[in-house]
């Protein structure tokens, strides 16, 4: 699948414009599934070994590099003042010649792995805090930020996506097994991917895209909308916010939609297209990824649910065989949801113990229903 950026940034602009000092500019690479992979680390000059600090990935567009996203999508002024390390990693080479990720489950190229085990390099060198990992990017790579959401689940704490979206068949792949804080930036004239979507093409309509998200984390269907304040009169566009709040574990949907927006990077230093001024993508992605951690994301065992008159679930974590127990042997009405709140099935129980059978990994809830018509919700989770 390939995701075509509406222009390209040409390195020459960039390379005019102010560049880290090469004190805090590492260029370096790693071998994952026989492919050399490159990548380029950005340190601050606060960072100081002694004190762990978060980890934001940022990920280049279809066709692009990870010099150029450094540049266009820049975090580093950021960095130096919140002190967080960034990593631009760079996709391979599809067979056009083009640098992409794999996030359509179309390529064999292994980029959750090698992202995973870049993170795994960084903080064998570095002071990581592990419950403070990111993953944001530019149009193909927030299609793969997305797919970390989905497939590095247990490190991932929160994404943010400008211009890029899933399509239905990753979505329905998705095992995210926390509720995952999601910021999603797009333009409403978007040529690439459409803000209405192209189902032909992978890629969902923003709006399904940002409700799924908002179903998953069980937050408030209807949302905050807040409009960016229209400083720049010459930018083409305006911008509003929309926050879904009150999700489980305080995971918050966010959505910038901008109004005749196109194929770019609010707030970028060069113009390849409509570009809204009126704010920073890049800092709006900071204060949203600032807010969460995944040690308080993660749902454990201890924290479910837990009603002794309802059910029991055991084991929980499973292997896919999960039995339900009741308090009494009255009739008991079950309704098992995906983690996307799907149902799957729904039944009726004659006893008081119930073998269900979970047959893909990831996050389930599980609804009983009793003859008072009390409801009790817990989750299982199928590693």
């Amino acid at each position: 699948m390939k995701i075509v950026q509406s222009a390209r940034i040409i390195l020459a602009l960039l390379l005019t414009a102010s560049i880290a000092t090469a004190q805090s500019t590492i260029d370096a690479s790693l071998v994952h599934d026989g492919l050399t992979r490159t990548y380029r680390l950005y340190i601050p000059a606060a960072y100081n070994a002694s004190t762990p600090v978060p980890l934001v990935l940022n990920l280049h567009g279809y066709t692009s590099n990870n010099v150029q996203q450094e540049f266009y999508g820049d975090f580093r002024a950021i960095a130096d003042t919140a002190n967080f390390i960034i990593v631009h990693p760079n996709g391979t080479l599809d067979n056009g010649g083009q640098q992409f990720w794999s996030a359509f489950g179309l390529s064999t190229v292994d980029d959750v792995g090698f992202l995973s085990t870049l993170i795994d390099a960084i903080q064998a060198q570095y002071s990581i805090d592990p419950n403070c990992i990111y993953s944001t990017g530019m149009s193909n790579g927030g299609f793969m930020s997305y797919e970390l959401a989905c497939q590095l689940s247990g490190r991932i704490a929160a994404i943010a996506s400008v211009t890029g979206s899933m399509g239905q068949n990753r979505w329905n792949a998705c095992n995210a097994t926390h509720p995952t804080p999601v910021m999603q930036i797009h333009g409403t004239a978007d040529p690439t991917v459409p803000y209405l979507g192209n189902p032909a093409q992978g890629m969902m309509h923003i709006d399904t895209l940002v409700k799924r998200w908002t179903q998953f984390n069980n937050c408030t269907l209807t949302p905050t909308v807040t409009p960016v304040p229209n400083t720049n009169l010459a930018d083409g566009c305006t911008a509003e916010h929309q926050v879904f709040g009150n999700g489980s574990q305080g995971a918050t949907v966010e959505l910038f939609k901008v109004t005749g927006g196109a194929h770019t990077w609010p707030g970028a230093p060069v113009t390849i297209g409509v570009t809204n001024q009126d704010f920073s993508a890049s800092k709006e992605i900071w204060k949203f990824f600032r807010r969460y951690k995944l040690n308080e994301l993660v749902i454990g065992v201890e924290n479910l649910p837990f009603t002794p008159a309802s059910f029991t679930l055991c084991p929980n974590p499973s292997e896919g065989a999960v039995t339900m127990r009741f308090r009494d042997s009255s009739p008991q009405r079950i309704t098992v949801l995906n983690a996307f709140g799907q149902t799957l099935r729904s039944f009726t129980a004659q006893s008081n113990e119930v073998v269900l059978t979970l047959e893909a990994s990831g996050l389930y809830h599980i609804v009983c229903e009793n003859k008072h018509g009390v409801r009790t919700v817990q989750r299982a989770v199928v590693r």
